[in-house]
């Protein structure tokens, strides 16, 4: 890693986005690593809203980044922190770079500029604009300006970045940026300066779309004699494709994820892993986590979005919850409840519980795994499911196993009640198939189930009898 110009400020991270969306999942792990880096060293992690574009700000897109943010688990220090508020600060900043010769006034029209621009491109050099050097008394009166940085001609800016090492940019390559438009509006990378001195913000850690922005910003902070923090530029996630990452990969926002029954503790540590790793531990809970990372961990190369490896990890948050905490958040999710005036429906999910949560990769295939608990008597059992109670011989077996299992003292564990079918037949000396395969045909009229004895136990007594006497009758 580079050295990079660390000191003894307390550690400061800072998330901005800007309120134009959703919280999108590269936002929200940008988000998570500036929280864990800051929270694993006693330091403050910040919000700041970067609404200077009044024409696509939205008040909602804050509301969903605050909320997926607070999902997530990823809480904030101080109250956030517009940027539009500080509009005067900004203005202040300019006006001082101005006054220092560090900035010039620029009075290029829209069309003079993109001709100015043209002619640069054409003979192939840097644009400048002819007003760089002129004198205040050559400034027309009352005409309208934008002000312009004077950047260095000659030489290089070097950014000594924390993931992507030294990177040389040569001054000749990085024109004279506008600050502060003829409106008074700043821009954004005047004002990103700004906001992260006066937070100060010691380590800004963001994606590398913005690494060439890190050059410009650079060059302010010299201009400004303001300690430079420390840089940390995270490549971007691509999509399984390999490309970068848009809408025809699927889900983009945090809460679109949250919406298909991801739990925030599988994103936030499928995130984690995306471009960062600690050895070969892909199960990483949230403690360990803000133990654990650095930004010397972060890969240079750019992650891809893995659906397969997300629902695995998703999987082993939902098998770790308690089981009330499981049936609590799986509830909203079930698409056709069946009325439940006494609760025995749910009181049946609730006993399901430990034997569902381990075969949902997310809390949507409730639906799936837990539709055998969800049928309401007296139901039809047609095609596949049906054959095994149409074999000869099936439904006498079925009332002597049920003969077995009306003993009130076997439903005590799922266990008991398996034990007893298996004493049955060895009573009968069959094949366990032989009445597993009926009596589950019975009991779930085909649908996804675990073990006969789970399945018997979820439903219960009455219930379990009720459906298997259906057959019967």
């Amino acid at each position: 890693m580079p050295n990079v110009n660390l000191d003894a400020r307390p550690v400061v991270t800072r998330f901005a986005p800007s309120p134009t969306g959703y919280l999108h999942i590269g936002g929200a792990r940008t988000a998570l690593f500036n929280w864990l880096y800051a929270r694993g060293r006693g330091g403050k992690f910040l919000l700041r809203i970067e609404d200077t574009d009044r024409e696509r700000h939205s008040e909602n897109a804050v509301a969903a980044i605050l909320e997926g943010l607070k999902w997530l688990g990823v809480d904030w220090d101080d109250d956030p922190v517009s940027q539009f508020s500080r509009r005067d600060r900004h203005t202040e900043i300019a006006q001082e770079l101005l006054a220092a010769g560090k900035a010039y006034k620029c009075f290029l029209t829209p069309e003079e500029l993109n001709a100015a621009r043209d002619q640069a491109k054409t003979e192939k050099r840097r644009f400048e604009s002819p007003w760089r050097e002129c004198h205040e008394s050559d400034h027309p009166e009352g005409t309208p300006f934008a002000i312009r940085f004077k950047a260095p001609r000659d030489g290089e800016t070097i950014v000594e970045d924390a993931v992507q090492g030294i990177v040389v940019f040569p001054n000749s390559a990085l024109d004279d940026l506008i600050i502060l438009r003829n409106d008074g509006g700043p821009t954004y990378n005047l004002a990103v300066v700004i906001d992260d001195h006066d937070m100060g913000v010691t380590h800004v850690i963001r994606g590398d779309d913005h690494l060439n922005n890190a050059a410009r910003q650079a060059q302010i902070y010299k201009a400004l004699e303001w300690p430079t923090p420390v840089f940390a530029h995270v490549p971007l996630i691509h999509g399984p494709d390999g490309k970068k990452l848009s809408k025809r990969h699927g889900a983009l926002g945090v809460e679109a994820y949250r919406d298909m029954g991801y739990l925030a503790d599988g994103i936030a540590n499928y995130l984690i892993r995306l471009g960062w790793s600690h050895g070969d531990d892909e199960i990483i809970p949230r403690d360990k986590a803000v133990e654990w990372f650095d930004i010397d961990a972060v890969n240079k190369a750019p992650s891809r979005l893995d659906p397969d490896k997300l629902n695995h990890i998703n999987a082993h948050y939902m098998a770790a919850l308690p089981d009330e905490e499981f049936i609590d958040k799986a509830l909203p999710f079930v698409e056709e409840m069946p009325d439940d005036p006494d609760g025995s429906v749910k009181d049946r999910l609730r006993r399901a519980a430990p034997f569902l949560k381990s075969r949902c990769d997310n809390l949507v295939e409730i639906n799936k795994q837990a539709a055998f608990i969800l049928l309401q008597r007296p139901f039809a059992i047609e095609g596949k499911a049906g054959k095994p109670l149409r074999k000869e011989g099936a439904m006498e077996i079925l009332k002597g196993a049920v003969a077995v299992i009306e003993d009130e003292a076997l439903w005590t564990s799922p266990e008991t009640l398996e034990n007893a079918i298996k004493s049955f037949v060895e009573a009968r000396e069959i094949g366990f198939g032989q009445v597993g395969a009926p009596m589950r045909a019975a009991l779930t009229a085909g649908h996804p189930s675990p073990s006969l004895g789970e399945v018997l136990y979820s439903l219960g007594r009455a219930q379990s009898l009720a459906r298997i006497g259906d057959q019967l009758d």
